[in-house]
C-alpha cells in the first residue's frame, strides 16, 4: 500500500487532471488508515480548501479538517509572502536585520511577486513541516505540470545562484555614503550625466533598493542554502514517492512520458501513474432514442474507445514494473468528505492492486538476472 512505504507522496501532472481532487482523497483515505495526515498545496487555484470543506483561514497554517476517522486530517495552502516574511523574522540574526528587510521597499513591493518566489517558498514550507516530524503523511499538491518542475527544480536554482558569482556582485558596495554609484563619483560632470541617463533608463532608487536588500539578506544565504540542499535530500529519499496523474487520451502520451523521464532524470522515484477520468467503455444500444440523445451516446462511446486506445498504447510505452492504474469519469465531481472518502477507497484498491502486480514483474526481473 502507497502509504506503509511513504511519509511524503508528491502529486503532479498537468492541469485539469483532478490532481487537487485526487490529493485530497488520498489525504482522507490516509487517515481514514489511522495515519496523521497533512495535505498540502501550492497551486495557485486554492481549489483544495473547497474540497476538504475548510475555509480562507487554511492559507500559509494548518487547519485540521472534520474528519471522523482514526487519524487527523489537516489541510495548508501557501501564502509565498507570508512564509517568506516569517523565514526573515525566524532566521534574521536580530530584530533590527529583520526590519532592515522587511522595510526594504524592494522587499515589500516585488519579493512576493518575482519569478519563482512561489517555488523557492514551497520549498522552504515543505522543509519546515517535514522537520518538525508532526505528521506521519504529508500529501503534496502540486501546480500544473511546467510549474511543478520550477518547484522541484527550486532546490537546485538556490544552491546554484548561492554558490554563484553573481550573489558575490550583487553583494559589492555599489553605493556610497551620499547613495551614489561609486564606479562614477569618480569621474565628475561626466559620472554625473552616466548617473541621470541610468536613472532615467533603470532607476537608480531602484537599484539601491535592490542593492540594500541583498546586503541586509546577506546573514540568511547560508540558512537557506542549509534548507534547500535538506530539500534535495527529502525529494530524492526512498521514503518519498511522486503520482503522476494525466488525462485520458493518446493525445496526453507525450506530456505524461515527458513528465516521467523528467523525474527519472532529477533522481526522483515515480511510484505511480494514475490515468484519470477514463470514459467507460460501452454504452446502451441507440435504440428508442431521439436523435439528440442518440448522438450523445454515440460520442460517449467514441470517448470510452478513445480512453481505451490511449491507456493501452501507454501501457505498451511504459515498463513492465511501472504501476498504472485508470480510474472512471466520475458522474459529479467530488467535492465534500463522503465523495473524497469513496474516491479515496476506490484510488486505495487500485494502489495496493498495483503494487502487487509491480512487486510480482520485479520479482520475475530479480529471477531472471539471477539465472
Amino acid at each position: 500500500m502507497l502509504f506503509d512505504r511513504h511519509s511524503l507522496v508528491v502529486v503532479v501532472g498537468s492541469g485539469g487532471v483532478g490532481k487537487t481532487t485526487l490529493a485530497a482523497a488520498l489525504g482522507v483515505q490516509a487517515a481514514d488508515s489511522g495515519l496523521d495526515t497533512l495535505v498540502m498545496t501550492f497551486d495557485p487555484s486554492f481549489r483544495l480548501k473547497d474540497a476538504l470543506g475548510v475555509g480562507d483561514a487554511v492559507q500559509d497554517r494548518e487547519v485540521r479538517v472534520s474528519l471522523d476517522a482514526p487519524g487527523v486530517l489537516a489541510a495548508s495552502l501557501l501564502d509565498a509572502r507570508e512564509t517568506f516574511d516569517r523565514l526573515v523574522r525566524r532566521y534574521a540574526p536580530d530584530e533590527a536585520a529583520a526590519r532592515r528587510i522587511l522595510d526594504n521597499r524592494f522587499y515589500q513591493h516585488l519579493a512576493g511577486n518575482l519569478a519563482g518566489i512561489l517555488e523557492y517558498m514551497a520549498v522552504e514550507r515543505l522543509f519546515e513541516v517535514a522537520a518538525e516530524d508532526r505528521y506521519d503523511l504529508i500529501v503534496l499538491d502540486t501546480p500544473p505540470t511546467r510549474q511543478a518542475l520550477d518547484f522541484l527544480q527550486a532546490p537546485d536554482r538556490i544552491v546554484g545562484f548561492l554558490d554563484s558569482g553573481a550573489l558575490g556582485l550583487a553583494l559589492r558596495p555599489w553605493f556610497d555614503a551620499q547613495g551614489r554609484l561609486k564606479a562614477t563619483a569618480r569621474l565628475g560632470g561626466l559620472g554625473h550625466r552616466v548617473e541621470v541617463f541610468l536613472d532615467r533608463v533603470i532607476g537608480l532608487d531602484l537599484l539601491r533598493e535592490m542593492a540594500e536588500f541583498f546586503q541586509a539578506f546577506a546573514p540568511l544565504y547560508e540558512g537557506f542554502r542549509e534548507r534547500a540542499t535538506n530539500v534535495q535530500a527529502l525529494l530524492g529519499a526512498p521514503e518519498t514517492t511522486f503520482v503522476l496523474v494525466a488525462g485520458p487520451g493518446e493525445e496526453r502520451i507525450p506530456e505524461t512520458l515527458f513528465f516521467a523521464r523528467r523525474l527519472g532524470e532529477a533522481g526522483h522515484h515515480l511510484g505511480s501513474l494514475i490515468v484519470n477520468m477514463v470514459h467507460p467503455r460501452g454504452t446502451a444500444p441507440v435504440t428508442d432514442m431521439d436523435e439528440e440523445t442518440a448522438a450523445g451516446v454515440r460520442v460517449f462511446a467514441w470517448l470510452g474507445e478513445r480512453d481505451a486506445q490511449g491507456l493501452a498504447a501507454l501501457d505498451t510505452l511504459l515498463a513492465p514494473s511501472q504501476p498504472l492504474i485508470d480510474l472512471p469519469l466520475l458522474p459529479d465531481e467530488p467535492t465534500d468528505i463522503p465523495a473524497l472518502r469513496a474516491l479515496g477507497h476506490i484510488v486505495g484498491a487500485k494502489l495496493a492492486g498495483s503494487f502487487r502486480e509491480a512487486d510480482r514483474h520485479e520479482g520475475r526481473d530479480l529471477r531472471a538476472r539471477a539465472r
